[in-house]
């Protein structure tokens, strides 16, 4: 990656840097993933640590869906894509 690539990512990575991430999967989507091809399969736990690791990761071909606010999702191949959105908790001191 050419040195003013690697900066303006290494700046955007900081800034939507994640302290901790709890990754919930839906009934459907544990459903749909057990039916899809083995390679899609064998692609998308890739995909998913990929996801864990860096969520901005450019490799996950991230994109926003325009007739849902604030869901997005991620590239399994070309023909699958994985469903996402961010919810924030609180944790509160007993």
């Amino acid at each position: 990656m050419p040195p003013q690539f690697r900066r303006r990512y290494e700046n955007r990575r900081k800034h939507f840097l994640v302290h901790s991430m709890v990754i919930h999967k839906t009934d459907d989507f544990l459903d749909n993933a057990e039916h899809l091809p083995k390679n899609a399969q064998r692609i998308l736990k890739r995909q998913e640590e990929l996801f864990r690791n860096n969520w901005i990761d450019p490799r996950l071909h991230i994109k926003k869906l325009k007739e849902t606010d604030g869901v997005y999702s991620f590239r399994i191949t070309r023909r699958y894509r994985a469903l996402f959105y961010f919810r924030t908790s609180l944790i509160t001191k007993k």
